[in-house]
């Protein structure tokens, strides 16, 4: 099931687990982790985008290792909130996953994700080859902290 709400997600979600976030760049797909009372997110791996089995194999290894109850993927909208051939790879992403697993999936706006990941690793003195190695990965810890943020908020959206 693929929702863009966190009422929706909130729903579809056991009391609690640990939620996987990603955040699919053009080169790579960022992966972050939050602990099963969603209270922080924590940067993962980031891994080659390619083909799609890949990327299922290493994600199933993932979501069976930690017990992972659900997904959020950030969805790239343009600042005026359209969509354009990101937010596209990142819903087909959405479809393939869902056909893969048996998860509730969260597409979660990830507008200025990447360059709040950016600013964060530059105050952390990290050397840009690092930040360009990470970048996505921090980008998923970003999405997946709005987003438990938003499950834990009273009047959920």
């Amino acid at each position: 099931m693929i929702v863009e709400t966190a009422r929706a997600f909130s729903d579809a979600l056991p009391d609690g687990g640990m939620l996987i976030g990603l955040d699919p760049g053009t080169k790579t797909v960022g992966v972050a982790l939050c602990d099963a009372g969603w209270r922080f997110a924590t940067a993962g791996k980031t891994m080659p985008r390619g083909k799609f089995g890949a990327l299922k194999e290493a994600l199933a290894a993932q979501i069976t290792q930690r017990k992972v109850a659900g997904i959020v993927i950030g969805l790239a909208k343009n600042m005026d909130g359209s969509e354009g051939p990101r937010a596209q790879a990142a819903r087909a992403l959405a479809r393939n996953l869902d056909a893969a697993f048996a998860l509730p999936i969260l597409l979660w706006d990830e507008r200025l994700s990447t360059a709040g990941a950016e600013r964060a690793m530059i105050e952390q003195d990290m050397s840009r080859a690092r930040r360009a190695e990470r970048i996505d990965s921090h980008a998923a810890a970003i999405i997946l902290q709005a987003a438990i943020d938003a499950l834990s908020a009273p009047g959920l959206d």
